[in-house]
């Protein structure tokens, strides 16, 4: 209750100061509208913004699955082989010079407008935090629990299932909280480079059209969709922490 009075408190002061800098700096709709007018397009394209939330929502979740799968998979890869350690992992950190937002004309290009593309950025940038952040925690295991499993007789595997993937679940935690947030970021980017809905889609449209206050709106409706995300994911590493635990 006390966060949620703190978020109230913090938005009011944020929705205030914006419509001060509207009023006082007499911003004309077209460059900044006001908050009034941003909620009033919300309340009347509700249906609109809706459509869109939910097709860049669906790329999003697709994209967090996928990529935190990968990761994972990557993570264990790597843990387990000293062969794939050598190959692998400076291949993974060089491809992180590389923008992956330059990548979305060119993903666009090979598949098409479709969901795809957008699920595919989202994979990209959600693949890397999360195998970086599960791998650090695989080889971070405590060595005393480690031979003290080998002393009862464990197995690479059992030692690898039993101790080491438990031990690294908080790190991949952070992992999850860190992808929930770069999520929507490459589906949105998808959505900009080539899409036929979303609301990244949605928000290009509106400026072209000059529709400020729409663009606004579905860009507080994306900001809402992230922090939701965020929330959610947060909540289940925390249960999945506390199991371990």
């Amino acid at each position: 209750m006390a966060a949620l009075r703190r978020g109230l408190a913090a938005a009011a002061v944020f929705l205030g100061l914006w419509q001060a800098l509207v009023t006082l700096g007499d911003l004309p709709p077209f460059i900044l509208p006001g908050p009034l007018r941003v909620a009033r397009a919300l309340w009347d394209n509700a249906g609109l913004i809706a459509f869109h939330a939910a097709i860049t929502a669906g790329e999003v979740l697709a994209g967090l699955v996928l990529g935190a799968a990968l990761g994972v998979a990557t993570a264990l890869l790597l843990a387990v082989s000293p062969v794939a350690r050598y190959l692998i992992r400076p291949a993974l950190v060089a491809t992180q010079a590389l923008p992956v937002f330059a990548l979305a004309p060119i993903l666009t290009l090979w598949i098409g407008y479709g969901i795809w593309s957008k699920v595919l950025m989202a994979v990209l940038i959600i693949y890397f935090p999360v195998a970086s952040a599960f791998f650090d925690g695989l080889m971070r295991t405590p060595p005393g629990w480690l031979d003290l499993g080998r002393l009862m007789g464990g197995s690479p595997a059992r030692l690898l299932w039993r101790i080491r993937v438990p031990a690294a679940i908080p790190a991949l935690a952070s992992g999850l909280r860190l992808a929930a947030v770069y999520a929507p970021i490459g589906a949105v980017i998808g959505e900009w480079v080539g899409a036929a809905g979303g609301l990244g889609y949605l928000m290009l449209l509106a400026n072209g059209r000059v529709k400020i206050d729409l663009m606004f709106a579905a860009l507080f409706v994306l900001a809402a969709l992230t922090l939701a995300l965020h929330r959610a994911v947060g909540r289940a590493c925390d249960w999945l922490v506390a199991r371990v635990d």
